[in-house]
């Protein structure tokens, strides 16, 4: 399953696990739950905050996919290895209570909702590449990831799955999250940034499923991510935040 970590999750909609996968894969499939995520305050912060998070997956052969993972996917490409169509997720930005002492100082960021198209590639039934390219509705950001999904064989019932991923920026989202304004600047004490468009962020995530029973079970995420270029380079991240991201979460659910 893609994830989109170019955002932080909107505790609607946004959750990184992976859902449990119907027997059938030709069958529709639903995953409903509840869970918390421990993850950055905010985009390049070195502090976490924990979240409670809801879950959900509604996965349709054919048409598409609704989920708190992956936001939502419309399927127009339907073959056997490739598959694509229209994208949809939400961003999420950075309130004035998640940026700490530099609230004030730095800009606070509304959530906004990015729409776009993604193309994948199945070699089989476990290993995927692809990628997804999405503009704000609400704004001047673009943004682009490219990602590989593989499948790992069982262990008793469990499911899982690794994923890698790299993201990337426009210059006005760039700018947006990592951009530092000269009146900042002389609010943090660090020299102004402006930076343009580029790669900003890799991340490696491993999911699992653990059955409790035939239809419950938990699920759960770890997220390692790795800033650079750019957003590494930003005052905000070197002298306030950190270029090591983690994401951790743990859902029960129920699917059926």
């Amino acid at each position: 399953m893609r994830l989109t970590r170019v955002s932080l999750v909107l505790p609607l909609l946004l959750l990184t696990i992976t859902a449990a996968r119907a027997a059938d894969d030709s069958a529709p499939s639903y995953a409903f739950g509840a869970g918390v995520q421990r993850m950055p305050s905010w985009m390049g912060a070195k502090d976490q905050r924990n979240q409670a998070i809801p879950y959900v997956d509604i996965e349709l052969p054919g048409v598409g996919e609704l989920s708190t993972a992956d936001g939502l996917t419309l399927d127009v490409i339907d073959g056997e290895h490739w598959h694509g169509g229209i994208y949809g997720n939400w961003l999420w930005g950075r309130t004035h209570n998640d940026l700490g002492t530099l609230g004030g100082k730095v800009a606070s960021l509304s959530p906004r909702f990015q729409g776009g198209g993604y193309l994948e590639y199945a070699f089989n039934k476990r290993f995927s590449v692809g990628g997804h390219l999405a503009h704000d509705t609400d704004g001047a950001g673009a943004y682009a990831a490219l990602y590989a999904d593989y499948t790992l064989p069982n262990i008793w019932y469990i499911e899982h799955s690794l994923e890698v991923q790299v993201e990337g920026m426009n210059g006005p989202a760039m700018r947006r999250f990592f951009g530092v304004t000269s009146t900042e600047a002389a609010a943090l004490g660090t020299s102004s940034w402006r930076p343009g468009a580029g790669w900003q962020a890799a991340h490696i995530e491993y999911d699992a499923f653990v059955p409790t029973s035939q239809h419950t079970g938990f699920a759960l995420s770890v997220s390692y991510g790795k800033l650079f270029g750019n957003a590494s380079d930003s005052p905000l991240v070197r002298h306030f935040g950190s270029t090591r991201q983690v994401t951790e979460t743990l859902a029960f659910v129920y699917h059926f």
